[in-house]
């Protein structure tokens, strides 16, 4: 399951759990489908899919939680359970002979099966800015309650990345982000007044909104980067993430490079078609 750098369109499967928010937008909205990138199959955790994803494309499901029933299993601490589940994932996976593979709503940490067999060619969407590092490195706010702990932390605004995927949470390089989505100044009265259920509905509209303004058009602007040549997976992968500046996708869907800043407007997502540089672009 190696990218063909030498044909266009790049075949990604989608892996998903309950739901998949940007999916939608790239089987009906997304005019570089056909011609950057194909949707070759979609496989989701669940035993059903939450999207409508029945438009003639092979879905497949593979129920996370029968799989670790089945054999006694912890779902959030046995990861011997975890690279079984995964290596069955590659093997399903394998006859469609993808690209790239895309996480659009996945819930769990990719293991050595799935990393080691599609190395540098998977990407995940998650909803905080990581361009922003920890002390220690690794991304300021991972995991499913990166807008909460934002919000907390008193960001004034939030952002959604795509990112290589690696074997730590959310910590690969980032490859582009998303425009801001600014924090309403009520979320600081709200935490002055301990009124922590207020703030945890406003974390979930908030997150919403990101999930359904945002989700679509960057997972777009990602395939559209890889597979146009302006990003190179197996490059990225050798770049810190603490020393990397990813893409911008602003509000307007224009991409900026993330070298010249506002210069590098480039076209609107959709618009580039086969182009295979920044320049064409």
């Amino acid at each position: 399951m190696l990218i063909n750098d030498c044909r266009l369109p790049i075949r990604v499967a989608v892996l998903c759990s309950h739901r998949a928010p940007g999916l939608v937008h790239l089987l009906t909205r997304c005019p570089d489908r056909g011609t950057s990138f194909e949707i070759v199959c979609v496989l989701t955790t669940e035993t059903a899919f939450g999207e409508d994803v029945g438009r003639g494309i092979p879905t497949l499901t593979h129920p996370i939680r029968e799989f670790y029933d089945s054999r006694g299993a912890s779902l959030y601490r046995d990861f011997e359970t975890r690279r079984a589940y995964d290596a069955e994932t590659r093997h399903l996976l394998t006859p469609y002979l993808p690209d790239v593979i895309l996480l659009d709503g996945y819930l769990y940490l990719i293991t050595a099966p799935l990393l080691d067999a599609c190395k540098n060619r998977i990407l995940n969407l998650h909803y905080s800015d990581l361009s922003l590092r920890a002390g220690t490195g690794g991304p300021r706010f991972p995991g499913v309650r990166a807008v909460r702990d934002a919000l907390a932390a008193g960001c004034a605004e939030t952002r959604a990345t795509v990112h290589l995927v690696d074997a730590l949470p959310d910590d690969g390089t980032p490859i582009v982000r998303s425009w801001a989505f600014p924090v309403s100044p009520l979320v600081a009265e709200l935490q002055s007044m301990n009124a922590g259920d207020v703030f945890k509905a406003y974390a979930f509209a908030h997150q919403q909104w990101m999930m359904h303004t945002a989700s679509g058009p960057l997972l777009s602007a990602a395939l559209k980067l890889v597979a146009t040549g302006a990003v190179d997976l197996d490059e990225l992968a050798d770049v810190d993430p603490r020393d990397s500046t990813p893409w911008l996708l602003d509000r307007q869907g224009f991409l900026l490079a993330p070298e010249v800043g506002p210069v590098g407007r480039v076209g609107r997502v959709g618009q580039v078609g086969r182009a295979t540089s920044v320049a064409e672009m």
